[in-house]
């Protein structure tokens, strides 16, 4: 087995998912900021069931979405990753609330979701991509710890 083969194609691989965590998190959050996005209805509904109280719907938004544009940001600097895996498992952790919250808003029915709910379950995929830079990051530092010499 080669490993320089193998060392290069996980390199690649954590790049390709680091940029697409980039493309989706900056998006989206442009999108938040400019008040164009196509979720904001979803989130300020959310929004006035959970954080209503404390922060103002018109402060929320944008700093919601300038928070993912600099998740999406920090994706793309590795020594940022643990920052970057935090950040958006904070963020990850409120996108599935309103299957919870709301499920007039994101369910059909048993196992149907609508639009809004299968907007929400595509996170999936990103946390999965998040978590395979995250582990690949943990593996490097042990393979690192191995070849020091004392």
């Amino acid at each position: 087995m080669n490993l320089s083969n193998t060392n290069t194609q996980n390199t690649t691989v954590q790049w390709f998912n680091r940029i697409a965590l980039f493309v989706v998190f900056f998006w989206f959050g442009a999108l938040k900021v400019l008040g164009v996005s196509p979720a904001e209805q979803i989130v300020s509904q959310l929004h006035a069931l959970t954080l209503a109280k404390f922060i103002p719907t018109n402060i929320f938004l944008p700093f919601l979405g300038y928070l993912e544009c600099f998740i999406g940001i920090i994706w793309l600097i590795p020594r940022l990753t643990k920052l970057a895996f935090f950040l958006f498992c904070c963020q990850m952790a409120t996108t599935f609330l309103p299957l919870f919250l709301m499920p007039n808003e994101t369910w059909q029915s048993l196992f149907a979701l609508s639009l809004p709910g299968q907007y929400i379950i595509k996170n999936v995929v990103l946390i999965a991509s998040a978590y395979t830079i995250y582990q690949a990051e943990g593996v490097q530092d042990i393979k690192l710890e191995h070849l020091s010499v004392d």
